[in-house]
This record gives structure tokens, C-alpha cells and sequence, in this order.
């Protein structure tokens, strides 16, 4: 038997979850004996050669329900199952798939965040792609919604990550980035940590020029997701920026701002910038800050100039 899609092993992934197979390498040798996969098919790997197609559509199976809220994860690549997951088990489906999932509007708000956060090159509908709508989408342009949506799922986890590591090791990520960004040119040294006690809310200080002329300032802050940082916090920040003779502040946090933050920032005599979580979580990906490539696909398409008979 081939190797199931991804949207097959839907269902036998949720109901192993629901049986306390809590990791994708525990969850494998039962798929291969329910499918009757053999030794090959279990050793079949991607093109990038560092993972198994099982392992791959296992993975990407758990991740999408996720989305949708049947699974969650309890610490890194461990995950239980939900209510909502049991509740749909008990109603005993034949099969789960994207149209399942679709019937969530946690699921569907998840394809509308990744659908916005697309490159933009041709009119493209933002809701799942039907059956008759395949045909007419261009090879590029499903290369295009796949690294959307495995952007997006790098990205979600990525913030995971940041928002389970320590607090000294957050606050010195931000300089870190700030620092691969190009504050103080990018030079070792240029930016450094202070967070301790009585640090007067200021995590981190960086040297805008290489003589250390001007500086930015840094606080950063982990916050639930549903949280958000009001315009108090921003105020005392801009109390410690003032306290310190400075200009330039950078506050950076794992959730998002209230519209009064923000309002307030703007009209405040120092230059500071907000980034949220999701912005965060972008700028660490681009900068390559805590994350590496591990496989680079090259579009090649026909040079017309070079074809031209002169």
C-alpha cells in the first residue's frame, strides 16, 4: 500500500492522541501497521533527506488539527487530545480532512491569517481551494501557498519557543536580533544585556554607531497571547528612557499593544517602536535568529533575452 496522504492520517493520528500516543515517532509504528506499510515505505525520506514521508504527513496531519483545536501541545512535540477532538471521535467519522477541519472557525481564521501573509503575485481566492479550482492554479502558485502555510506554522512556533525560554535568555534574543538587524552595524559587542534587578525597566542597550554615540533602548516582555500591554507599561518605559538621557527605545513583547499604547507612542517626544508577538516572530525567521535553513528550492524559468536571434 502507498504511503496515506497527509489528510488520511488524520483521523488514525487524533484517535492515537486520544489513546495517549502523545509523539509523532511513537504514533509511526502503529500508521504502518494499520496501513501495512513496509520497511521501504517506512524509510522513504523527502528530498531534503533529513525526514521520513510518514514522519513528514504524520506531522503535518497533527499540526492542521491542531489549528482547528482538536489537539494541543502540552511541551515540545508532545500533544494531548481535547474535548473538541473527543467530541468529534465520539460521532464515530469514516474520515477527517481539510473539509472537517473547515467547519472550525479557529481552523478557518488560521487559513485567513496565512492566506494574508501570502506574497501577493496573482488573484487567488483566500478561502481553502475547492476541487475545481485546482486545475486552474499554477504549479508556482501552490508553492507558493505551501511555504505560506509552513511559514505561518514556523512562525506560531517559533513564538512558542521564545514565550517557553527563560527571561534572561528572551532579553538577550531581542539584542541578539537587534543587533543582526544592523544596530551598531552589526558588530559583536555592539549591543548587550542588562536585566536585573532595579534595571529601572530597561532588558538591553545597543549602540546605534560603532563609537557608541547613540544608543537604543530595549525592554521586552513575555506576555499570554490574550494578553495585551496597556499604555501604563509604556509610560514607565518612557520614564526610564528619560531617566537615562535617552532618545530612542525599542519595546518588544510576546502578545500585542492596546490601541492606547500605540496611540500614546505617537505622541511622545522619544522615538520608540512597538513590535508584537507576531511581528517578533517574523523579524527572528528573516534574520534567521534562533531558526536555519535546511533546504533552499531555486525557481528557474527560460532567459528570453538570451534566445533573442540577433
Amino acid at each position: 500500500m502507498a504511503i496515506p496522504d497527509y489528510e488520511t492520517l488524520m483521523l488514525p493520528v487524533l484517535r492515537l492522541t486520544g489513546e495517549g500516543v502523545a509523539r509523532i515517532p511513537d504514533v509511526i509504528p502503529q500508521l504502518a501497521t494499520e496501513f501495512g506499510l513496509t520497511d521501504e515505505e517506512l524509510s522513504e525520506v523527502l528530498p531534503s533527506g533529513r525526514t521520513s514521508v510518514i514522519a513528514s504527513r504524520a506531522h503535518w496531519a497533527r499540526t492542521y488539527m491542531s489549528k482547528a483545536g482538536l489537539v494541543r501541545p502540552v511541551k515540545r512535540g508532545v500533544f494531548e487530545i481535547t474535548p473538541e477532538g473527543r467530541a468529534l471521535l465520539a460521532t464515530e467519522p469514516s474520515r477527517i480532512d481539510k473539509a472537517t477541519l473547515s467547519r472550525n472557525p479557529q481552523f478557518v481564521e488560521w487559513k485567513r491569517r496565512s492566506a494574508e501573509k501570502r506574497p501577493v503575485t496573482t488573484a487567488r481566492p483566500t478561502k481553502e481551494l475547492s476541487q475545481s479550482s485546482v486545475a486552474v492554479t499554477t504549479p508556482e502558485e501552490e508553492i507558493e501557498r505551501a511555504f505560506s502555510e509552513i511559514d505561518a506554522e514556523l512562525a506560531e512556533e517559533v513564538l512558542a519557543r521564545v514565550f517557553d525560554s527563560s527571561p534572561a535568555f528572551f532579553e538577550r534574543l531581542i539584542v541578539d536580533l537587534l543587533v543582526a538587524m544592523g544596530y551598531g552595524r552589526g558588530q559583536d559587542g555592539a549591543g548587550r544585556r542588562i536585566g536585573r534587578s532595579g534595571d529601572g525597566g530597561i532588558d538591553g542597550i545597543i549602540n546605534e554607531d560603532a563609537l557608541g554615540l547613540d544608543a537604543v533602548y530595549v525592554q521586552a516582555k513575555r506576555y499570554q497571547p490574550e494578553s495585551k500591554i496597556g499604555r501604563p507599561a509604556i509610560q514607565q518605559f518612557v520614564g526610564s528612557l528619560t531617566g537615562e538621557g535617552a532618545t530612542k527605545g525599542v519595546f518588544v513583547m510576546t502578545s500585542d499593544f492596546s490601541t492606547e499604547a500605540r496611540d500614546y507612542v505617537r505622541r511622545v517626544q522619544q522615538r520608540i517602536v512597538l513590535i508584537n508577538g507576531t511581528e517578533l516572530a517574523r523579524l527572528l525567521i528573516a534574520h534567521e535568529i534562533g531558526v536555519r535553513a535546511r533546504k533552499t528550492y531555486v525557481l528557474r524559468s527560460v532567459d528570453e533575452d538570451y534566445f533573442i536571434d540577433t
